[in-house]
């Protein structure tokens, strides 16, 4: 099984950059996108041979995620339940007879912090929820997760420990994650594979220079770690300042 995820910035935007060639060439069973930033009247975009599921921000033109999927799944849930974390659009989730499908955006710490509170408490439920569905069977997750795990998972960790996205407290949250029964699929197979990223700023010409992060993930339980054939990102393509990353499963 092929997945594909993608923070595309704005589909919209995407859609004029490249967007349908790489779904079409690619050929996933399964792609899922972040940042969508539309509401469903705002675009109609369908592919032959998908469903397409969409959670769009109360908020207009912020966040918001979707899927398209070759198979059908057996239910589909939008956001954890929690009305608190549930008006930006952030969560999918599709049952699968063998798995859960969860796609993620998950909130960005921004400038100065101002929401990492918020941000420690949305860890703590997606942790919790993830867990809950891991009960029943096993959870395959993927998104924008807003977090550059260790120091090789961005160019410059000296100089941005304490920033959003590289602060101590969001490094930890991950960890939890990934303790709680959960593996990062990339780094399974590549525990020490360096220059590997999935963002980069607009600043600086750092996509030119390699100058990046890697905070796109998927996310397996690690009880079909094993079944993981290939964790793969493609940074040569463009269209949003996120790449694609990839994950290919027997499941």
């Amino acid at each position: 099984m092929k997945l594909i995820s993608w923070n595309v910035n704005g589909i919209r935007a995407c859609l004029n950059k490249g967007f349908k060639d790489f779904f079409e060439k690619i050929d996933a069973d399964i792609f899922c996108l972040q940042e969508t930033k539309c509401q469903p009247d705002q675009i109609e975009l369908e592919f032959d041979g998908y469903t397409s599921y969409w959670n769009s921000a109360e908020r207009k033109g912020y966040s918001g995620t979707a899927i398209f999927t070759k198979q059908k799944p057996l239910n589909v849930t939008y956001g954890i339940g929690i009305e608190e974390h549930d008006k930006e659009g952030r969560v999918i989730t599709l049952e699968f007879e063998k798995f859960y499908m969860v796609t993620i955006y998950t909130p960005n710490a921004k400038r100065e912090l101002e929401r990492l509170d918020y941000r420690m408490v949305w860890e703590d439920e997606i942790r919790k929820y993830l867990l809950k569905l891991n009960e029943t069977k096993p959870v395959i997750m993927c998104g924008d997760l807003n977090v550059a795990h260790e120091e090789i998972d961005l160019k410059n960790p000296k100089s941005n420990r304490g920033n959003a996205g590289f602060t101590d407290e969001e490094r930890a949250k991950m960890t939890e994650l990934l303790n709680a029964g959960f593996t990062d699929s990339f780094r399974y197979l590549y525990p020490e594979k360096t220059d590997a990223y999935s963002w980069w700023s607009y600043m600086g010409k750092a996509r030119e220079k390699n100058i990046g992060w890697r905070i796109d993930y998927f996310i397996t339980s690690r009880n079909i770690e094993k079944n993981i054939k290939e964790a793969k990102i493609y940074p040569d393509v463009y269209g949003s300042d996120h790449c694609p990353v990839g994950l290919e499963i027997n499941i």
